[in-house]
């Protein structure tokens, strides 16, 4: 027809998802939504065993999918080291599927001791009525999370540390982390007994982990404005091309850095982490120290490995500085401390340190030994809280150091256990915590960064200190005639002591399967 104006129009393919390679996340992130409907509408007297169910069920059943992922070959296999997902927002490939089982174990464990069946309560209910003093202050001896709504924060939790890590775009990789980040908020402010130390917590998590997302974003739109693009691939094409805007390159990889070292508690992003730490329930914290450090880490050795592995000469060295500052700052700063929850959250600063170090070896091995030393030190840390959870006085959790003179004595088997995972944090042979840095140092050896290693065992021997006093407090010191109770465990509480002591043995002992499997896993980094 004359004069007319022909119309084209350009009709857009319908996103694929394959959601049998994306079931691991979507089975947490429905157990998530489901546990909302659960607090909703199901009565009170059946939320928790509900909850309890579902939890732990989509967690085994999560690890489970991981496990036939990475036998399948559907993912990983000897011509594809890896395969974009979710229309490309998703790299799934062997760093990931490691990391994302081992925050389903480590989660699993976590969940143990959140977990509180009617037997347990009365347990510790029967052992609050032999201490002197109020009805108000024997309930400091019952658990300290009383929330049924615990459960599907934590699973929505778990779900986007399970996204973070195998985010193939920097926009996919903010959400993710929004999505860890606010249900922890929330879970650091329901300690029972102790509520404005809680809730101090989580306004201090929150406000500086706001400041930390907005650094992540600004560097998202630097590295936008660089490269045209936020998928991982394109900005490492871009920078390995790159002929100007290099302000930009940079500013970018120092705010995305900024991000993601504050999620690890990286010197000097880590003020957070003791404070955090102390005032949170003990089982959050262990669910912090292990799945979103491991989480995090995943992250942050996804982009420097992938989108930054060309440009290892500019970045590597202020990984060299950070490195060494977190190693000596952790570890001098515990010496001071007097509270067990506090120098345990030093020792983790350290620890992030000691990862670091097989960060900056940019290598299969580098990659290979900060996977093996995440899994290690994830066990060892979760058995260590858990510990910390069966030492109680009136006004609930017992973690100041006075508390523990004569444990050795008053409960044997107690000591024996958290002083096991002291000396695996403090590196001691035929302990995981030992085979960790062993590893790592090697690879940072092989490196080239031997004056780092040398500085990390220096560190590593100056944080035996606070652990050995420890030790020695509790086996060589005389109980206080009205020293806190040490309580019966339920058996929730002594399944995570138990696996936590029995991998921190295994690891230590026998660590080769797992480090093999770290190894193959490291080899498949998949980025297009």
């Amino acid at each position: 027809m004359t004069g007319s104006v022909a119309a084209v129009v350009h009709v857009l393919p319908a996103p694929r998802f394959q959601y049998v390679e994306l079931s691991p996340m979507l089975l947490v992130f429905g157990a998530a939504v489901a546990g909302v409907l659960v607090e909703a509408f199901a009565p009170r007297a059946l939320r928790r065993p509900l909850h309890l169910t579902l939890t732990l069920g989509s967690l085994a059943g999560a690890f489970a999918l991981t496990i036939a992922l990475a036998a399948s070959g559907t993912v990983v296999s000897g011509s594809s080291p890896g395969r974009l997902l979710a229309v490309g927002t998703v790299g799934m490939d062997g760093p990931t599927l490691f990391i994302q089982g081992t925050i389903e174990v480590l989660a699993f464990i976590s969940v143990l001791l959140i977990a509180e069946s009617s037997h347990e309560v009365s347990a510790f209910t029967a052992q609050a009525a032999a201490v002197p003093g109020s009805a108000e202050e024997r309930e400091g001896l019952l658990a300290g999370i009383s929330h049924t709504e615990v459960y599907p924060l934590t699973l929505f939790a778990v779900g986007g540390m399970l996204l973070f890590p195998a985010a193939n775009d920097l926009l996919t990789m903010f959400v993710a982390l929004e999505v860890l980040s606010l249900p922890l908020y929330l879970l650091c402010g329901l300690a029972r007994r102790r509520r404005l130390l809680s809730q101090e917590a989580a306004m201090k998590y929150f406000l500086l982990g706001a400041f930390s997302s907005a650094f992540f974003l600004f560097g998202v739109a630097m590295l936008y404005g660089f490269s045209g693009s936020v998928r991982l691939a394109a900005i490492a094409a871009a920078a390995g091309s790159a002929t100007s805007n290099s302000v930009l390159l940079y500013a970018g990889m120092a705010l995305l850095g900024v991000g993601l070292l504050f999620k690890i508690g990286a010197v000097p992003f880590q003020a957070w982490k003791p404070d955090v730490y102390q005032g949170a329930p003990t089982p959050v914290t262990a669910l912090m120290a292990s799945c979103t450090l491991v989480s995090a880490f995943g992250a942050l050795l996804r982009v420097f490995y992938a989108a930054f592995g060309q440009l290892t000469w500019e970045w590597h060295w202020v990984m060299w500085a950070v490195a060494i500052v977190t190693m000596l700052g952790g570890s001098i700063i515990a010496i001071t401390q007097t509270d067990v929850k506090r120098l345990l959250a030093y020792s983790s600063i350290a620890q992030s340190g000691y990862v670091l170090t097989g960060v900056v070896a940019t290598s299969v091995a580098g990659l290979s030994s900060s996977l093996f030393y995440l899994a290690a030190y994830g066990v060892t840390i979760i058995g260590a809280f858990a510990v910390v959870t069966l030492i109680r006085d009136h006004a609930g959790e017992a973690a100041h150091l006075s508390s523990w003179a004569g444990l050795g004595k008053r409960s044997p088997l107690v000591a024996g256990v958290f002083a096991f995972f002291l000396i695996a944090l403090a590196g001691i042979p035929l302990t995981s915590g030992f085979m960790g840095k062993f590893v790592v140092f090697q690879a940072a050896i092989a490196g080239g960064a031997l004056p780092l290693v040398i500085i990390g065992v220096l560190s590593s021997a100056i944080l035996a200190f606070p652990y050995v006093r420890v030790i020695v407090l509790m086996f060589f010191s005389d109980p206080a005639p009205d020293g806190p109770a040490v309580v019966r465990p339920s058996a929730f509480t002594a399944s995570a002591v138990g696996v936590g002591a029995l991998l921190t043995l295994v690891l230590g002992v026998a660590p080769e399967p797992l480090l093999t499997l770290a190894h193959h896993a490291a080899a498949h980094l998949f980025v297009r």
